[in-house]
């Protein structure tokens, strides 16, 4: 398993209207393992999620699934591998 920082920025007048179900949508990816931790960033110009999967493949076809995507609330979006090496969820 590979772990993943995802990016996004909104477009501000389509990611509103997307919301509840993208947080629904976050809420299952966590209880699930695959999100260790989502939340918006600045003044609602965007978010930041920190996903595991197996692979890029797997991730781009987990977060090809968000609505925000769906929906096309998302102006621009960048993944980043990410290698945790300290902290509480290192084992």
């Amino acid at each position: 398993m590979a772990w993943f920082l995802v990016e996004i920025r909104y477009i501000p007048e389509k990611f509103a209207a997307a919301r509840p179900a993208h947080r629904q949508f976050l809420r299952k990816l966590a209880d699930e393992g695959t999100v260790a931790v989502a939340g918006p960033i600045g003044d609602d110009e965007g978010g930041l999620a920190l996903y595991q999967a197996e692979d890029e493949q797997a991730l781009q076809q987990i977060i090809d699934a968000d609505p925000y995507h769906l929906e096309g609330a998302i102006a621009e979006r960048t993944v980043r591998p990410f290698n945790p090496v300290i902290g509480a969820w290192v084992p």
